[in-house]
């Protein structure tokens, strides 16, 4: 059996994103890298959005930007401009493909299709059972989820972003492609946080995304009911559907890195990539896989790696905020936008601020139920 440096189970966002740096880093080119799934990823299954500037990685492969988003609920709607940030889209199968294409061209990378079993840690290599083989490396990462140990906690509040959405065709020019609808929260909320996210990627296609921020799931049909109502209230009637997509990202600050071990690393989703407040992985990923990779450099443990830091604690505030009070999300994402720059939420939300201006866009939002929220999440560090 070969021994590899290291495998890489699941061939996802994080997967894909430590192979590529992997890749393009010549420091990786003696080192043996085996990416195993039961699928290999080749078709849209997935639509990322983030903003950035004008440059930016993966530029060549962004299938639409915006510089002017709409944000409302029931006591503002505006449109504001990003400048000098964009929100940017890129759709899954034009990721795949680049990183596909990059590492068909390195021998040191194999690609096996299998289920995983299980997989053993000793002294020196891990061990990973499949259902059509077994393989062993050095080093294992992965970004395989399993929600048990998040469902089987009742430490740190835990919400699901979860969306059902219809890229549409229509006949007649229908849609301003400038402005994206980031979060229009004019919709019923029913006791939830519920908001309509609009992509426009052509005057005639877009994308509308029926999404909440809530404990418990729906049925398939009512997300559907609730787009039809949408198209049908803004006298959208004529259409095709041509796709849909599905979600449920975990919104926790649930400590996923207490799995990692010295030779396995937790990534994704199943490591706590996923922005706990927000439920925005795309751009938070591409950060923490350049760190990873980096970190690899140095030899160290793996279970070095993850660092708790201040926007940890911002999360998990905003998670006790919203699990105590899920019906005020739509007035509290209203505050947020109403009462800063937009600029200077997409700066705290990427957690690229400094302490002032993190304080300057907290300070805008409901005091009496922040601060009491802080002594719950205080309570939870004890």
């Amino acid at each position: 059996m070969k021994k590899y440096d290291y495998i890489l189970l699941g061939s996802g966002l994080a997967g894909l994103l430590t192979a590529y740096r992997m890749a393009n880093d010549p420091w990786f080119d003696n080192k043996s890298i085996a990416i195993i799934d039961k699928e290999l990823k080749n078709k849209n299954d997935r639509t990322w959005c983030f903003w950035e500037k004008e440059e930016g990685e993966f530029n060549s492969i962004l299938s639409k930007k915006w510089d002017t988003a709409f944000i409302g609920n029931h006591d503002f709607e505006a449109d504001f401009n990003m400048n000098p940030f964009f929100y940017k889209m890129i759709r899954s199968k034009d990721f795949y493909d680049l990183v596909y294409d990059l590492i068909a061209q390195k021998s040191n990378f194999s690609l096996f299709t299998d289920e995983i079993i299980d997989w053993q840690t000793n002294f020196e290599s891990v061990l990973v059972q499949g259902k059509q083989s077994n393989y062993t490396a050095s080093f294992l990462i992965t970004s395989l989820f399993d929600a048990k140990r998040l469902l089987n906690q009742t430490k740190y509040p835990y919400l699901k972003q979860h969306f059902v959405g219809w890229f549409i065709k229509s006949k007649e020019p229908l849609f301003d492609d400038t402005v994206v609808k980031f979060m229009d929260f004019t919709i019923d909320q029913k006791g939830n946080t519920r908001f309509m996210y609009v992509l426009p990627t052509s005057p005639n296609e877009a994308l509308f995304e029926y999404t909440l921020f809530s404990e418990n799931l729906l049925e398939k049909s009512v997300y559907e009911q609730e787009i039809a109502g949408y198209l049908k209230n803004r006298g959208i009637t004529d259409y095709e559907i041509s796709e849909k997509e599905s979600g449920n990202i975990p919104m926790s600050c649930f400590r996923f890195d207490s799995q990692n071990t010295s030779r396995v690393l937790f990534i994704g989703t199943a490591g706590g990539w996923t922005k706990a407040s927000t439920g925005f992985t795309f751009y938070n990923s591409v950060k923490k896989s350049k760190d990873l990779v980096s970190f690899l450099k140095t030899n160290k443990k793996l279970n070095q790696f993850s660092k708790r830091n201040r926007y940890w604690f911002y999360d998990l505030i905003l998670l006790e905020v919203l699990y105590k009070n899920n019906e005020r999300g739509a007035e509290i994402f209203g505050m947020l936008f109403q009462k800063n720059k937009i600029q200077d939420i997409f700066i705290f939300l990427n957690e690229e601020g400094t302490f002032y201006s993190d304080l300057k866009v907290m300070l805008q939002l409901p005091k009496w139920l922040f601060i009491k929220a802080t002594f719950r999440a205080l309570w939870k560090l004890v």
